[in-house]
């Protein structure tokens, strides 16, 4: 199956962003730590130009520690871009993100001039409650579905610091089919323009070849199966997802693995490294 999935408002948000980025002095753009690449709109370089950049890797508590070290060290890479880790819910945490927006916009941040911060992502990354837990009250609509923000809006932080949210944006060319399964095993994919068997047997495979102790840990698998389509079936024996007579209802159990995967029931995973070969993935990628 083929994902295809760009919803109408996203064309004209990706207008609006590119008017009102020469007037921003830094961009935050919320990334996926378990797949930093895949959920980022590459549209961005192009716009970003010159400006200090933060990627900020949230649900840092779900992606694999030693993989997401080595984005860090990827993104940072770049000229005039810097990479923070965290968790979006944390206030804690999301103080780090003020002092670094300070930091890169060191002529700004004083009474009349503040830091314009545009917060920027794709849909289900987070980008909603960074912003209400910054705001440190409900400021941007927040679901556990894609594309909740529609319209933009600043926020006044009171702190020197001026946010500009914007509606979530996808690569409007899902051409990339690895990546686009990667967002709908996150879940940034909207539930209609994906197949759950298929996603969830690309997940399924993906486990298998990276994460094999914590399938067996989870489902309490002493062997791995020997395919992606026996280990949904026996993770749907494992999750009670079965039809009559006992039969496996594959969907139901793809659904039900995907739901756990995402919600970190698993351990912490990591859906893709820097610098990451795609050719097999692309080989293996489910009709």
């Amino acid at each position: 199956m083929t994902i295809r999935w760009y919803p109408g408002h996203m064309g004209k948000a990706q207008e609006q962003m590119a008017e009102s980025i020469r007037k921003i002095d830094v961009i935050i753009e919320v990334l996926d730590a378990r797949l930093p690449a895949s959920s980022s709109n590459h549209l961005l370089e192009e716009m970003r130009r010159n400006k200090p950049c933060i990627k900020l890797l949230n649900k840092n508590d779900l992606a694999d520690p030693a993989v997401t070290k080595a984005w860090v060290r990827h993104f940072e890479a770049v000229s005039g871009v810097r990479a923070l880790p965290m968790s979006a819910k944390q206030h804690a945490e999301t103080k780090q993100l003020i002092k670094l927006c300070r930091l890169l916009a060191p002529n700004r941040g004083r009474p009349g001039f503040p830091v314009r911060a545009m917060v920027f992502g794709i849909p289900n990354v987070g980008k909603s409650t960074l912003i209400n837990t910054l705001a440190g009250k409900s400021m941007a609509k927040v679901g556990d579905k894609p594309a909740i923000t529609i319209c933009a809006q600043q926020i006044d932080l009171r702190n020197g610091i001026v946010l500009f949210d914007t509606p979530g944006l996808l690569w409007p060319n899902m051409d990339d089919q690895v990546g686009a399964y990667r967002l709908a095993t996150s879940g940034a994919i909207g539930a209609s323009a994906l197949d759950y068997t298929n996603v969830g047997l690309f997940a399924a495979e993906y486990m298998m070849q990276r994460y094999p102790e914590l399938l067996k840990n989870r489902y309490k698998l002493t062997e791995l199966p020997d395919s992606p389509t026996a280990l949904i079936e026996a993770i749907g024996r494992c999750l009670g997802c079965l039809a009559s007579g006992g039969v496996v209802d594959l969907h139901r159990a793809a659904e039900a693995f995907l739901r756990e995967l995402r919600a970190g029931k698993l351990g912490r995973v990591s859906l893709e490294e820097p610098q990451q070969d795609t050719p097999e993935a692309t080989e293996s990628q489910p009709d």
